[in-house]
């Protein structure tokens, strides 16, 4: 046959059998050992891969989804097989009549340039390999089905050196050392969609729990993070039995894992049994009063009944995965910190999504291609007024039974609603029309649902633009906090001495907005610098520096040894501030300005990079290292640093000085 007319001919075979596979073929279980070597750390040898199939009807081929691997010792049912590669699918030829339990079995290799990332440690060592399936990735990595809709239980080995730990979905069966390989044995008992498998291999230790049901709970951290571990994994068991018992369904599966990486896509992913997240929101007990795991902690946790369980069809339903995500973490920190904090985070939801509105940026709840906001954040909108609406008691059924009617199954917008209608009594059509397909956001509502709350309102009512002592009344008052701080971001340069009085929280926001400090505040400012807040103490310092240049070396000797977050944001502050006072060590600038650079190599956290990026366009401090950094970050497999990177080339080409020296090191790169 003709090559050109052979390509058509498959092309057009395969992609009607790409959409119409899952008639003919059910996936059940996959089993594989997936193994690492030191000597080749990029290359993935995956071996003894078993998948077994039930076929439901005739066909002539069937594939699974494996992007750009090679193919040895492919057997079904124990007999060589005809197979086709075409760098997307593995294609078994075979004449398959109707049969159970039919197991195809092989070895592969990939270098994955996609899904898996290889995370480079010191002295340009593999620090930790981590994966992101999320869409239809995991096929780069690991042979697999696309298809959400086809569900699958996965038993993956971990084979790895034997100074790191292996981690993948599921409970560990066992762990064996094999010479210079460990092998890790995980093993599920339900099935799962594709884009839910993971692995995590680094250094760690772990803490366990147990939840009050008795699933374990494995808190995974670095060794040099063990003071971190408990404000991180705070509330964690607290949330999980709150879930459990809320939504009234069990957790359903064996365990739950929770594991951080170094510069993860996102802050966190619902991996079925094993979240992964970014080792930024590893905080220690300062930080913790500043940013933290919880929200993402509860969100990773919710999806795990809602996006793992019960799993989307298509993005048109994507709502039924992130907005439930993001209403029942909400419940959790509702249970934790009460009704004000609910509202309130309600409320900052609500602004997000105005926002977007005034932009003419929204879009309807059943819209695929609708941004994070609307699927997170209007959908858990949608689901707040939607419990007011139908009651708690019909609310909570409707969602039990819904658990339970399509439990590790696949579903639609109108397979939870149909649940709602038959628990309530009532049409929600209305409800359908305004909060899912309409795209107008339905802000009266929203409004009269926050004016539910005395907090808020009394929050709403606070207004001191109009005048200076009523602003100085209010911060020595009994307002809540947030009251307190709308309070100083309308009119920071009318607070008096007693607004320091107020709780970290309002302090933080003195140190925020106050620009000007006025002598008669200074030795209360000045006491800003010894809070439990790094975003304080490095807004505190900078606004010192400032207004006080006489007094710049006192302050920066008090704050010479503070790092700050994982981004050293007083550290990195604390360098330019140091370069920028000439009478302040004038020996130690050179040693200053290295470290400074230092911060902005590959070895470190993509967002102490981007830090130190930014501090060295302020001072003018790029040269032949940080421009190497700096194409290098270019590169990235973070998007957005990758961007933020090649934006910051192309401005500093505009000097041809700088163009020259780029282009130079680029070709050195090559």
């Amino acid at each position: 046959m003709n090559r050109c007319i052979q390509l058509i001919v498959i092309l057009f075979v395969f992609g009607n059998l790409n959409a119409q596979q899952s008639d003919d073929v059910d996936f059940k279980k996959i089993e594989a050992t997936v193994w690492f070597d030191e000597t080749d750390i990029k290359t993935v040898n995956i071996f003894n891969y078993e998948i077994e199939f039930d076929i439901l009807k005739r066909t002539d081929s069937i594939f699974i989804d494996a992007v750009n691997m090679e193919f040895h010792h492919v057997l079904l049912n124990k007999e060589p097989v005809e197979i086709i590669n075409d760098g997307k699918k593995l294609i078994v030829k075979h004449k398959f009549k109707k049969s159970l339990n039919n197991v195809l079995k092989f070895d592969c290799k990939v270098s994955p340039t996609k899904a898996m990332y290889f995370i480079k440690g010191k002295n340009d060592s593999i620090g930790q390999i981590w994966t992101q399936g999320q869409g239809k990735n995991t096929s780069h990595w690991l042979p697999s089905i696309n298809d959400v809709n086809d569900k699958i239980v996965f038993d993956l080995t971990i084979s790895a050196p034997p100074n790191f730990k292996g981690l993948s979905n599921g409970r560990l069966r066992d762990s064996i050392k094999d010479g210079f390989i460990t092998h890790w044995f995980h093993t599920m008992q339900k099935p799962m969609s594709s884009y839910l498998v993971a692995l995590a291999i680094g250094k760690y230790e772990k803490k366990l729990e147990t939840s009050k049901s008795g699933i374990p709970l494995e808190y995974y951290y670095y060794p040099e993070d063990s003071l971190k571990v408990e404000p991180t994994y705070r509330y964690s068991k607290q949330m999980f039995d709150f879930l459990e018992e809320d939504i009234g369904f069990p957790y359903p599966w064996q365990n739950y894992k929770q594991v951080p990486v170094k510069d993860f896509l996102y802050s966190g992913m619902e991996n079925t049994s094993l979240t992964i997240f970014s080792d930024a929101l590893m905080v220690d007990a300062i930080a913790y009063n500043d940013k933290n795991y919880i929200t993402v902690n509860a969100h990773e946790l919710a999806h795990q009944w809602f996006g793992d369980l019960v799993t989307a069809t298509s993005g048109e339903h994507h709502w039924l995965q992130e907005g439930f995500a993001t209403y029942y973490a909400l419940l959790a920190e509702r249970h934790i910190f009460g009704d004000d904090h609910y509202y309130w985070q309600l409320f900052e939801n609500a602004q997000e999504l105005i926002v977007q509105e005034q932009q003419g940026e929204s879009t309807s709840l059943l819209n695929p291609k609708s941004s994070s906001t609307t699927f997170y954040k209007k959908g858990a909108w949608a689901l707040h007024i939607l419990r007011e609406q139908v009651g708690d008691s019909a609310f909570k059924m409707a969602v039990k039974t819904y658990l339970e009617k399509h439990q590790f199954a696949t579903v639609k917008t109108s397979d939870f609603i149909s649940e709602v209608e038959i628990a309530s009594g009532k049409d929600v059509t209305t409800f359908v029309n305004d909060w899912l397909v309409e795209k107008t956001l339905p802000e009266d509502a929203i409004v009269n649902s926050l004016k539910q709350s005395v907090f808020m309102e009394a929050y709403f009512s606070i207004d001191c633009e109009t005048s200076t002592q009523k602003c100085k009344d209010y911060l020595i008052s009994n307002s809540s906090d947030k009251a307190k701080v709308k309070v100083i971001s309308q009119n920071p340069n009318n607070i008096g001495v007693g607004a320091f009085q107020n709780s970290l929280k309002v302090r933080q926001a003195i140190a925020r907005y106050l620009d000007e400090i006025p002598t008669e505040l200074k030795t209360e400012y000045e006491a800003l610098l010894n809070d439990n807040s790094y975003l304080t103490i490095e807004n505190a310092l900078y606004h010192l520096w400032a207004n006080f240049p006489e007094e710049r070396v006192k302050y920066l000797q008090k704050t010479k040894n503070i790092m700050g977050f994982n981004d050293y944001n007083v550290r990195l502050l604390w360098l330019a501030l140091h370069l920028n006072t000439i009478e302040f060590q004038p020996e130690k600038k050179q040693d200053v300005l290295n470290e400074l650079i230092g911060y902005s190599l590959p070895e470190h956290h993509f967002e102490l990079r981007l830090n130190a990026f930014n501090y060295l366009k302020l001072l003018g401090g790029y040269e032949t290292q940080s421009i190497k950094s700096l194409i290098d970050a270019s590169k990235h497999h973070n998007w957005r640093f990758s961007k933020y990177a090649k934006n910051a080339l192309a401005e500093l080409e505009q000097d041809n000085t700088y163009k020259i020296l780029i282009e130079t090191l680029k070709k050195e790169q090559q």
